[in-house]
């Protein structure tokens, strides 16, 4: 029988998520609402959610095209969420020990792509 996979602490989470974020052209990071929160031309495209009010989420919210936020909530509730405040917007909640990093690194990466100038997307090609 194999081991459990050990879990992730929230700072390992955090620290997963850093990485993917800043590997992209012209992300900045600030504390927003007390969380680490990555920006691109001065927009938000990733915001951690070290469990916000208390909720159980170690997670990410991310901006994501009309019509993918129910997609995927109705695909996978274990790893998928509507956030508070901007789940409104059709942001995503990812709940990070749910995903491997190349998954959430895609999904990253499109929330980046959705918010970065086209100037910052040719240095990414």
């Amino acid at each position: 029988m194999k081991p459990p996979t050990p879990r992730l602490d929230a700072e390992e989470h955090i620290h997963k998520v850093r990485q993917i974020c800043t590997s992209l052209p012209g992300t900045t990071e600030k504390l927003s609402h007390g969380e680490p929160t990555f920006f691109v031309a001065k927009k938000v495209f990733t915001m951690v959610a070290n469990n916000h009010h208390n909720d159980g989420h170690i997670a990410v919210w991310i901006p994501a095209p009309p019509g993918l936020q129910q997609h995927l909530i109705a695909s996978a509730p274990e790893i998928y969420f509507k956030p508070p405040y901007v789940g409104v917007r059709g942001w995503i909640g990812i709940e990070l020990s749910t995903v491997d990093n190349d998954t959430l690194g895609g999904h990253i990466f499109a929330a980046w792509q959705l918010i970065a100038p086209q100037k910052l997307q040719a240095l990414r090609l």
